[in-house]
């Protein structure tokens, strides 16, 4: 990646360092006014963009790698109420209701926003024009959107190409949100996770509020900041993502299902939610928006459920178990064995049935894929089908999670491609995806 330009003064480089705001007491100013009057008090901030090994695209509407990190129910089976209640990160308190159903009024109110959007305020969404226009230096702006860009084309190279058939503001505003979802992963997943306290996510979360509110502080907030001034993105999917890195900062097992249901939905599934009122929906469709919501969030939860049983092992050499603690009862298998990485009949069964669980939601995402705009199907048909081989892998090595990785080779990533790229356009069709499956 190039380097990144100077901004008031201060060189950015490739390598950034985020252990100056981790310890900080009090966080930098946001910058007021417009984009170019980059002037900050304090330390300028930087989170690392330098290389992860396993940094998942947006592409994927979401996915966070587990690494460093119930009652089994269909999510196509649930229903709810139809009204849209407050929804904050303190989900988790509450006890009397499933977090699939807590999720859901998260669901509820994104599809609400965009509904209203199309009943109100007109934007042209699919108008291929240049950024800038609310910014006084509609240049400089261009600038931070291809930086984003930058980051996208470096290290998630198959989400960047699927973005090229889109438009061009759509395409800058998923690589904004992309590498916002990138940044925020590495608080505690990357080179400098061991800094980072619960303080210092609260200070990234206020940061994300002024984002929000147009008061960026380096360049890349400022591509978010425009993006979402021009969308009907709400903020509160962002704060979910942010609650999920707390969630890794106190949490190493999970109880039931539940609970890994609302892990999976806070550091993958949210990033549908931020994704679906970019990437747009079909005019053409008759699907409602709720579902086509509730597809995003399944596609993430699914890519999450995979990244956990590729990465048992890895997992397992950090002390973390993302893996429901009374289902491994009910297999008669506990953390030790686990932690001994033996893989047994016992362990297969066990395996058996979460690969299962993965696929459904899998099955669940596919259903709203072609709901979503035409030239934003390929990246996602992309993620899916490739997601959904990392399972395959993971039985094709006999359930071998502990020593062995589960990965998709170069050959089969590049014959997938192009069905990807066909059912962009033929829509959802169950006999061309059984083909790629195995």
């Amino acid at each position: 990646m190039n380097s990144l330009p100077k901004i008031c003064g201060y060189e950015c480089s490739q390598s950034f360092s985020f252990s100056s705001f981790a310890t900080s007491e009090a966080a930098p100013k946001a910058v007021e006014g417009s984009f170019p009057a980059l002037e900050m008090s304090g330390v300028l901030v930087w989170v690392s963009c330098g290389p992860k090994e396993n940094i998942n695209p947006l592409v994927s509407f979401a996915g966070r790698s587990s690494s460093g990190e119930r009652n089994q129910r269909r999510f196509s089976g649930l229903s709810f109420s139809s009204g849209v209640s407050a929804f904050s990160g303190a989900v988790a308190a509450e006890t009397s209701r499933s977090s699939e159903e807590r999720v859901y009024e998260v669901v509820l109110k994104q599809a609400a926003l965009v509904k209203e959007n199309k009943r109100g305020t007109n934007i042209a969404l699919d108008l291929d024009k240049e950024v800038g226009t609310d910014f006084a230096n509609g240049d400089l702006l261009n600038v931070a959107y291809d930086r984003c860009g930058e980051v996208c084309a470096e290290y998630a190279k198959t989400f960047y190409l699927g973005t090229q058939l889109m438009t061009s503001e759509r395409r800058k505003a998923i690589w904004a949100i992309y590498v916002w979802c990138r940044r925020t992963d590495e608080l505690v997943d990357g080179p400098n996770s061991s800094h980072i306290t619960p303080g210092a996510l609260d200070r990234w979360e206020q940061r994300l509020t002024d984002v929000f509110e147009g008061r960026p502080y380096d360049m890349y907030d400022a591509a978010l900041s425009h993006t979402v001034s021009k969308y009907p993105v709400d903020i509160q999917p962002f704060k979910d993502m942010v609650e999920g890195m707390r969630m890794d900062l106190r949490k190493s097992r999970y109880d039931n299902f539940d609970e890994l249901y609302l892990y999976c939905y806070y550091v993958a599934g949210t990033v549908g939610l931020m994704s679906v009122p970019v990437m747009g929906i079909a005019p053409e469709t008759k699907a409602s928006t709720e579902s086509i919501y509730n597809a995003a969030l399944a596609l993430g939860i699914a890519n999450q459920l995979t990244n956990i049983l590729r990465d048992v092992g890895e997992d397992a050499r950090r002390g973390r178990v993302y893996l429901p603690q009374d289902e491994l009862a009910q297999a008669g298998l506990s953390d030790d064995d686990i932690f001994r990485g033996k893989v047994t009949e016992k362990w297969r069964k066990f395996m058996k049935g979460q690969i299962k669980r993965a696929r459904m939601f899998f099955d669940e995402a596919e259903r709203g894929v072609a709901e979503l705009n035409s030239a934003s199907r390929w990246p996602v048909w992309a993620s899916l089908l490739l997601y959904r081989q990392i399972l395959d892998s993971i039985e094709a090595n006999d359930y071998n999670n502990f020593t062995k990785r589960a990965y998709v080779g170069k050959v089969k990533k590049l014959l997938s491609l192009p069905v990807a790229y066909g059912l962009s356009f033929l829509g959802p069709q169950k006999n061309l995806t059984k083909m790629v499956k195995r």
